[in-house]
């Protein structure tokens, strides 16, 4: 099929879409291209991770962005002993802030990425767990297996303590069994509604009976477990609570549900995923035994990804916005403050709304949330904050890379930002918003280029991914 023939997703042919891209024949590899992979897959790139990605070719960008850059071993090592110190308080702000210098500096974004993505899948709050030791922990194992393979990711949450407590698992005993874990292992964690009965929710709910918590840690009750007969999804025996994530893995819909959230995650939330893209990966995710990096770098580097059905098709949440604007920019931040700022914008981390996640998409861009995201611009990059000071300096950024003048900084920084260098008629109101002022030369330069940052992120391209 000819990708310029395509005006929806319900046009699209499967074995088209998933074919590797290839530069010339279905489009350029460019800096336009590198961008939108950088932004989709990472948190941004600054510019010279740009030019060494269009230096080589989409597949080298896309297994480095897979695989991790040099140095991730130890900025994981790093990131733990910087934690440990967290662990005994009582503030999930400094989580928060911990996590977010992590996605700023990692040299593994697409890591971070994904494991927001599975924080966001198996949401769990501190307003109930109540515990920074324990979200932690639950973190930590979203982390160790946040591009691996899902049953392990499974196998590990269905066991952590802070997930026990949020859906009260740690009191499912014999003689009283606890549904919420049980539905929602099938609604929200594999199957999704209509994939199961409410007699497959009770009869799971007893697999699971006898997990219980002590000193903070999982252990098993025989005692309290039920041994007897159960059916579930159609297969009857005396399952445990391991043996119903068998069962559940082992069911189509896990994977053709979770291949769907990773197609709106990374490809496009404008329209609903056809079944006939989303079935042969999903089947080839379940055969792989849910080797989640192999469907990611699938999905990144086909066809379709780089495909104009799929640019900007998704809207920042509050963690991508901050997060591609510092990494882009090569700031850094007071990540106390931003970790407050980004709550105020609705992603509290660490502290989804409900079972569900965030609901993302459109309720990210309410009339009030879209003046509070410029003014975080604004506080990020003008050093006039006296909170964030002056983290970042444009004025450094810019003369580093040979450039010290509106015009210049125009086409730079909307590389950066958007990929694309605007039309000529929207330069000439970019210019006119940076602004002229008379004051001294250094001043002058980071105010002027601060605004033009502003005016950058107002525009629906920087606020679109």
């Amino acid at each position: 099929m000819n990708p310029p023939t395509m005006r929806t997703l319900a046009q699209v042919d499967a074995a088209w879409a998933w074919a590797p891209f290839e530069p010339g024949t279905d489009g350029a590899w460019d800096l336009t291209a590198a961008v939108h992979l950088y932004r989709r897959a990472g948190y941004g790139a600054t510019w010279g991770e740009l030019q060494q990605a269009i230096a080589g070719t989409p597949a080298a960008a896309v297994q480095r962005l897979v695989r991790g850059g040099e140095g991730s071993d130890t900025f994981e090592q790093q990131m733990a002993d910087a934690a440990e110190p967290l662990l005994g308080g009582s503030r999930i702000e400094s989580l928060a802030a911990w996590w977010l210098y992590g996605m700023l500096q990692t040299p593994h974004p697409l890591h971070e990425r994904m494991t927001l993505f599975w924080h966001g899948h198996f949401a769990t709050s501190f307003a109930k767990v109540g515990s920074v030791e324990l979200m932690y922990r639950q973190h930590q194992e979203l982390r160790r297996h946040a591009l691996g393979r899902f049953g392990d990711l499974l196998t590990a949450i269905a066991r952590d303590p802070a997930m026990l407590i949020w859906l009260d698992a740690a009191t499912n005993r014999r003689s009283h069994p606890n549904e919420n874990f049980a539905r929602e292992v099938m609604e929200l964690f594999c199957l999704g509604p209509g994939n199961y009965t409410e007699n497959d929710i009770r009869e799971a709910a007893r697999a699971f009976t006898g997990w219980e918590l002590r000193q903070k840690r999982f252990t098993f009750n025989r005692y309290q477990h039920d041994d007897g007969l159960k059916t579930v999804l159609g297969k009857t025996g005396r399952w445990s609570g391991d043996d119903v994530l068998t069962i559940l893995l082992e069911h189509p819909a896990t994977a053709r549900l979770l291949t769907a959230k990773l197609f709106r995650h990374f490809i496009t939330e404008t329209e609903e995923p056809p079944a006939r893209l989303i079935e042969p990966l999903a089947d080839e995710y379940r055969r792989r035994d849910y080797d989640t990096a192999w469907l990611l770098q699938t999905m990144l580097g086909s066809k379709l990804f780089f495909s104009p059905l799929v640019r900007r098709q998704k809207i920042k949440s509050p963690v991508e916005l901050v997060v591609l604007l510092l990494r882009s920019l090569e700031g850094t931040t007071n990540y106390f403050r931003l970790a407050r700022d980004v709550a105020v914008l609705g992603q509290a981390l660490f502290e989804p709304p409900t079972v569900k996640g965030w609901n993302g998409g459109r309720e990210w861009l309410q009339s009030a949330s879209m003046v509070g995201r410029l003014n975080l611009v604004w506080a990020l990059v003008s050093g006039t904050d006296p909170e964030y000071g002056n983290k970042g300096d444009l004025t450094s950024l810019l003369a580093r890379q040979g450039i010290d003048t509106i015009p210049a900084a125009i086409e730079r920084l909307s590389l950066l930002l958007l990929g694309e260098v605007p039309p000529p008629a929207l330069q000439v109101k970019l210019a006119a918003a940076a602004g002229n002022d008379s004051q001294g030369r250094s001043a002058v330069d980071r105010l002027r280029y601060a605004r033009l940052v502003q005016a950058i992120a107002a525009l629906p391209e920087f606020q679109l991914v």
